[in-house]
């Protein structure tokens, strides 16, 4: 009987590994985040589960946190904060970030930066994005638009360190 349970658990712990393996394969990516921009709340060297199937059916949404390849001079990936969406019109006046007018709640900046930036209109096909550290990160203030066509997919969790496990 006891050799019985043995190969049960066996058993599904392979196939649970497989399974592991198959949604890593297609469906996950684990980037390691390279650098300040979305600190405290992302960590350089902290590697980020990725879903890459989140926005086959429905695009970004404000707030959400994204993965996306950048056609600059090293085309790497970048983890930012989505802010605008097509047609939504953004300007920062002094730090404080407004969509359409209305001013933007942002309980997750803790490094604001006080820099002003003319207002402008996310094309569609685009958006709009910033890192957490606003005084160090290079993002839509500087590159200007991300197309949705770069976008690999949403920020799920921290996954490793151990100390950083957790929902994004």
């Amino acid at each position: 009987m006891l050799q019985l349970h043995w190969r049960s658990v066996a058993s599904a712990t392979v196939q649970i590994a497989v399974l592991a393996l198959l949604a890593l394969a297609f469906f996950l990516r684990t980037p390691q985040v390279s650098g300040l921009s979305m600190a405290p709340h992302i960590a350089s060297g902290e590697f980020v589960l990725i879903n890459t199937m989140a926005y086959r059916l429905h695009g970004p949404a404000h707030g959400d946190i994204i993965a996306f390849h950048h056609d600059g001079p090293t085309a790497e990936t970048f983890i930012k904060r989505v802010i605008g969406l097509p047609g939504d019109r953004i300007r920062i006046d002094r730090g404080r970030v407004f969509v359409n007018g209305a001013p933007l709640d942002e309980p997750y900046v803790r490094f604001p930066d006080d820099r002003s930036f003319a207002e402008v209109t996310v094309p569609a096909g685009s958006l709009y994005v910033l890192g957490d550290n606003r005084a160090d990160s290079e993002d839509s203030r500087a590159f200007g638009f991300v197309a949705q066509s770069e976008v690999m997919g949403r920020g799920v969790a921290g996954i490793w360190p151990i100390a950083h496990l957790g929902a994004l």
